[in-house]
This record gives structure tokens, sequence and C-alpha cells, in this order.
């Protein structure tokens, strides 16, 4: 409540026109300027940020109990066109009886952090370690990453494994390009096709791209969140009751920053890794809970078919399924405590154990 009452005050002393855009950056997560500067008369920033050793900034915004007395302190990655304010709904009286803190940040590009140019799966995890470092996390936490963030919670396995006292991915994009996955379980997938038309575009025809995702005759975002090639009935109900995808926009995409900043997400997330999370090792051997994967039955942006294979690929990784899940199960009532209960305790919900074996070749 008191940083909602300082960004309204801040809106009432300065012009219309840039509260207007401040207030768009603090509710949705959109980009402010590509190379805004903290002393910048104007654009006036709302959250605080850190430096980072290549110059640019990361905005971030810490929310559960004080960190000097948490017990567990959790890094949340947010997902493709959101930003540092989504709403991890963990109930207040679990976090105060386990103490936990949450740090959620803007990803390189989002909401107040300055965009990277350089963006590849290494960076992705060593801004989590830099912003862990300046904030004095400590020697380990908890990483839980959301939707297309789960790349960057791949990279922490990858390349941070020795700081992760645990993490959690919450409906994670696949990559068709993972070496492990075989051919006869992905050729026919339309989604392989689609991530791939929409790649070769992003690398080699990103006028083309622009072009195209800004039409009029396209489909609305609106639209789309309607579409159940995208979503099932559980989540077009969950649509109804949160903003939506306010980034991905006709509006919001003819910013070319905010367009840049999904296109190098985009082919970061699905172009070639320099590793196959199939075959990371376990961390953390002693502990078998301290790593999970969570996603809905029938989501329709990743098939659990593919995501049950991965799980299998991994038997260290605990995988949980929502039975009647789509692609938000981050947004079911009840879910973040289920996934806290499992990260930070160890405790199985029955409600969320798959309905079919994993596969294991």
């Amino acid at each position: 409540m008191r940083r909602i009452r300082d960004h309204l005050k801040l809106l009432t002393q300065i012009p219309k026109a840039q509260a207007q855009k401040i207030n768009r950056c603090f509710c949705h997560g959109t980009q402010l300027s590509p190379n805004h500067d903290d002393s910048s008369e104007d654009f006036p920033l709302v959250s605080p940020r850190i430096k980072l050793k290549d110059g640019r900034h990361l905005a971030y915004i810490e929310r559960g109990v004080p960190k000097d007395t948490a017990k567990y302190k959790i890094i949340i990655v947010h997902g493709f066109g959101s930003s540092k304010e989504m709403n991890f709904q963990a109930p207040q009286e679990l976090v105060d009886e386990l103490g936990i803190y949450f740090l959620q940040y803007d990803r390189a590009g989002y909401g107040e952090s300055d965009p990277n140019p350089k963006r590849t799966l290494k960076s992705e995890a060593l801004d989590i370690e830099e912003l862990a470092d300046q904030l004095e996390l400590g020697p380990q936490f908890y990483v839980i990453g959301v939707s297309m963030g789960s790349y960057a919670t791949w990279s922490c396995l990858k390349y941070l494994p020795h700081r992760l006292a645990g993490l959690a991915l919450i409906a994670p994009v696949i990559n068709y390009k993972w070496p492990s996955f075989p051919g006869s379980l992905i050729k026919e997938d339309y989604r392989r096709k689609l991530v791939r038309w929409a790649l070769w575009l992003a690398n080699h025809c990103p006028r083309l791209l622009h072009w195209w995702v800004t039409q009029k005759w396209l489909p609305s975002a609106a639209v789309i969140e309607k579409n159940p090639a995208f979503f099932n009935k559980s989540d077009m109900d969950i649509l109804k009751t949160i903003p939506g995808f306010p980034m991905l926009t006709k509006d919001s995409l003819k910013e070319q920053v905010i367009f840049d900043t999904l296109r190098r997400d985009w082919m970061v997330a699905f172009g070639k890794w320099e590793f196959d999370p199939m075959k990371l090792s376990n961390p953390s051997p002693e502990s078998r809970s301290s790593f999970h994967i969570w996603h809905g039955y029938e989501d329709k942006v990743v098939p659990s078919e593919l995501q049950r294979f991965v799980s299998g690929k991994l038997p260290w990784i605990h995988y949980h399924e929502v039975s009647d899940g789509g692609h938000l199960i981050i947004y079911y009532r009840g879910l973040c405590e289920a996934i806290l209960r499992a990260l930070l305790l160890g405790q199985e919900n029955q409600a969320y154990r798959p309905r079919q074996p994993l596969f294991e070749s």
C-alpha cells in the first residue's frame, strides 16, 4: 500500500503526459525508455533499481517479510509480456508463518529495466546473480520462473547451481530444438511450426515481423485471449479477472523498444541453446524436494505430453500436474500456496499428482 501511495503522489506532481506513461509502466510493465537514467527529469522512476556491471539497470520490488528477518528468500522471474508487478498470490498468513521474502524484478527491457541487446541464456542467469548479490540475499536463494521466464530459470540450474537452495518452474516453455526430444514426439506438433516461422522472421526479417504484428486486420489481444486454441476454460475464466497481455496489444507493439524487447526474448527462448536442460545434473542430490515443475494437463501453449517427457528425463525434479489446468495455472486459487509448501517444506499435495505416468525413455 505504501508503494501505491508513493506512486499516486508522484503522479500528482508531474505533467499529465509523463504521468500517463509512468502509470502504464507501473500497471502493465511497459518500457519507459530504452536508455533512461536515474537522474532523468523526463521519466521519473517509480521502483528502486540496481546498476549491473555492464552499466544496465534492473528494477525490482520487494514483498513479504523484511529481508533481514526472512527464513526463505525467493526471486520470482516473470514471463513473456509481463513484469515485476505480476501477482504471485501467496496467502499472507503463510508468508508470515514461514518468513518468506520475495524479490521480483523486471527482466532486461521490461518495465523499468534497461534493454540488453546482447541478451543470452547466460546473461539472464548472471542478471539474477548480480541482483541477489547487490541486495545481499546470501550465498543461496530460491528461484521461481513463470512461463517464458523459465528459460532464465533453467539457466540458473546450468550456470548458478551452487547458488540455488531450490527452484520451481511454473508452466515452463519448452524449446523444440532441445536435442533430447525425439523427432516422433514433436514432428506433428503445430506449435513447433508456428515457433519456427516466428523465429525465422525475428532473426531475418524483424521489420516485416513488426509490420505484420501491428496490422489492423490481425486479431487483437482480446481475441487471442478468447481463443480456445491457446487457453482452456479455466484459463479463460482467469482472463476475466486479470489485466491480460497489455504489452501484446497493437498500440504497445508499435513502440519499437517494446517490440525489440519481446523479439529478443523470443529469440533467446526458442533459438539454439548452448546446453540441453534434459542433460543437467541434480545440484542438490541430498534433497529431491528442492526442484519442481508445475504444469497444467490441458495446457495448450506447452503440451503436457512434452513437459512429462522433460520431467521423465530429470527424475530429480518433482513433477506436479493440475488436472484441469491450462497455461495460466499461476493464477489458480490455492496453487501458489501449494508451490511454496512443496518448494520450501517438501509437502506434496495429492491433488496435483500427475494422472499419467511420466515418459522415461
